[in-house]
This record gives C-alpha cells, sequence and structure tokens, in this order.
C-alpha cells in the first residue's frame, strides 16, 4: 500500500444490506483535517457471468457535519412518521406466516450473519 495512501485513512465502517454495500471511511487531507467518504458499491452481473461493481461516493466536510445530520435524521424521521420504522424481525415474521398461509412446509431458522 503506498505510503500516503495509509496515512491519509483513518477509519474505516462497513455496512452490507442485500446487494449493496456502503463504506464509511474517515480520512485525513494534507492538513491533517478530517473529512467522511460514503461510499456505495454495488454488484452487476454481464451476461458472460463476470461481474463489476459500480461505485457512488460523497465527501462529506466537517464543516456540513451538522446540517447533514440534521437533514439525514429528519428524513429518517419522515419516512418513520409515513410508514413506520423498519424492523427486520417484522419482516421475517411476515415473510413466514405468509410462506404457512400459501402452504409452505419449509421450516424458518433465524440466522445471525454478524459473526461473518
Amino acid at each position: 500500500m503506498d505510503e500516503n495512501k495509509a496515512q491519509e485513512e483513518i477509519y474505516s465502517q462497513v455496512v452490507r444490506a442485500g446487494k449493496r454495500t456502503y463504506f464509511f471511511d474517515v480520512r485525513a487531507t494534507r492538513a491533517d483535517d478530517y473529512y467522511l467518504t460514503i461510499t456505495e458499491s454495488k454488484k452487476f452481473f454481464n451476461e458472460d457471468g463476470s461481474s463489476h461493481y459500480k461505485k457512488h461516493k460523497i465527501f462529506l466536510y466537517k464543516e456540513d457535519f451538522a446540517k447533514f445530520k440534521d437533514a439525514f435524521a429528519e428524513a429518517i424521521g419522515f419516512i418513520e412518521d409515513k410508514k413506520g420504522a423498519y424492523i427486520a424481525e417484522e419482516r421475517i415474521e411476515e415473510t413466514a406466516v405468509s410462506k404457512k398461509e400459501n402452504g409452505s412446509t419449509n421450516k424458518f431458522t433465524d440466522v445471525s450473519f454478524d459473526d461473518i
């Protein structure tokens, strides 16, 4: 790894969400100030079976953190207000009930992938 690249990478958090992966990376400027990059990566498959990733990146600087955090929280609050909070366990139960009602005899096992 390039020495300058290693110096600018401060912290990284990965969120896997279905077909998408989100990366939250704290980096340093040349002046040793921190900023955040948020990257969405999604895997696509070609007709020949090979794959590639499409990535979208947002750079978020310290002076914008408060505005971004407020707008993000407000947007999430709006969605939860209008559509309710998404709780994975409720979705799992709905799926299991739906399968049972449709005559599916497959057993459902709750598995945590946090350790992978």
